[in-house]
């Protein structure tokens, strides 16, 4: 019971590093993908199945207000 303890709290760390790490891959994916398309973030998180849900502003022409795009891509 002691060992079934111990492993519980040694996994537990590692476990919940998992979506904080998923997150930050996302954000640099959505920071990447907004550099390439010279747009600002908006958000980026992770989704299921390894992939990221990135939002971008791209700027609109002729003062109008930025055009929201949405792309799923693999993080």
């Amino acid at each position: 019971m002691f060992r079934i303890i111990m492993a519980a709290l040694v996994a537990l760390p590692v476990l919940g590093a998992a979506p904080s790490l998923a997150a930050d891959n996302c954000y640099a994916v959505g920071q990447q993908l907004a550099a390439q398309r010279g747009a600002q973030l908006a958000s980026a998180e992770a989704v299921a199945g390894g992939k990221c849900k990135v939002v971008l502003l791209i700027p609109g022409s002729n003062g109008q207000r930025p055009r929201r795009e949405e792309i799923i891509v693999n993080g």
